[in-house]
């Protein structure tokens, strides 16, 4: 169903927690969900709604006719910025982990098996799930992802991340991770260095601050750019919680009384 621009995932919302037998998905893009819609987006994540929210990324308004967008790169020039954006763009994955989702990935749309992977984890995930996927726009937006998705440069500069396995990317997978002084995360050759020092994946780890610095590598221009899925994590659902709040109530009170509500004391006479 199409919902109110924006505001899909407050729609998704109810009717996950009125209709827990269906697999609710929000389909949006970067301007939808991360400039109207980013309140309800932020809340769905935090409230961890049973709602799988897939935010394709094209960095660009595609539907209104090539606007900048809250993910264009600074300095952008569109119809809407001829002199070039001076916005910071968001990181929607570093934005999702800020409102700690416990399923947060990403994949880009021109690999199927990688994208068709991710989406079947985040199908079999209770509660809130967020995939960004990389989209090019062919019309407004041409080549946006291109130092990802061609074959001349992708293994350079695309980190897959698979879980339980060492971080390697880059020329014969020469290159690894390893966490700086400051908590951050910053590439080293893999070759001489001491093994122990260098990142294994674990997207089970609690503290969403480890997935934070990994989506902290991503930068405008590409140059390590990590895939896959950062944080999955279980904690109960929005939805469960609530029907067990209302299954309490009915057990204690027994069934509501809908008309007695209506007329009772909470009224206010007007005029």
């Amino acid at each position: 169903m199409h919902s109110i621009h924006g505001r899909a995932p407050a729609i998704a919302t109810g009717l996950a927690a009125s209709r827990p037998d269906l697999s609710v998905w929000v389909i949006t893009g970067d301007g939808d969900a991360l400039s109207i819609g980013g309140n309800h987006l932020i809340h769905a994540l935090r409230r961890n709604v049973n709602v799988k929210i897939l935010l394709f990324n094209n960095r660009i308004y595609g539907l209104t006719k090539g606007q900048y967008s809250p993910t264009s790169e600074q300095g952008k020039v569109t119809k809407s910025t001829p002199f070039g954006s001076l916005d910071t763009p968001f990181n929607p994955v570093s934005l999702a982990l800020g409102a700690e989702a416990g399923f947060v990935a990403r994949t880009i749309d021109s690999d199927r098996k990688h994208l068709t992977g991710v989406l079947r984890a985040a199908a079999d995930h209770r509660g809130a799930a967020f995939i960004e996927i990389y989209q090019n726009c062919p019309i407004f937006n041409d080549d946006a992802f291109a130092p990802v998705t061609d074959a001349a440069s992708r293994d350079d500069r695309l980190i897959r991340l698979e879980h339980g396995e060492p971080v390697r990317f880059g020329a014969a997978r020469g290159q690894g991770l390893r966490f700086g002084k400051y908590g951050s995360l910053t590439a080293v050759d893999a070759t001489g260095a001491d093994s122990a020092s260098l990142l294994v994946h674990d997207k089970h780890v609690a503290d969403p601050s480890y997935a934070f610095a990994l989506s902290r590598l991503d930068t405008t221009d590409f140059a390590h750019s990590p895939i896959g899925i950062f944080r999955q994590v279980p904690r109960p659902s929005y939805d469960d919680l609530m029907a067990g709040q209302i299954e309490t109530a009915r057990q204690r009170q027994g069934h509501g009384d809908l008309a007695a509500l209506l007329a009772g004391g909470d009224t206010w006479q007007v005029g």
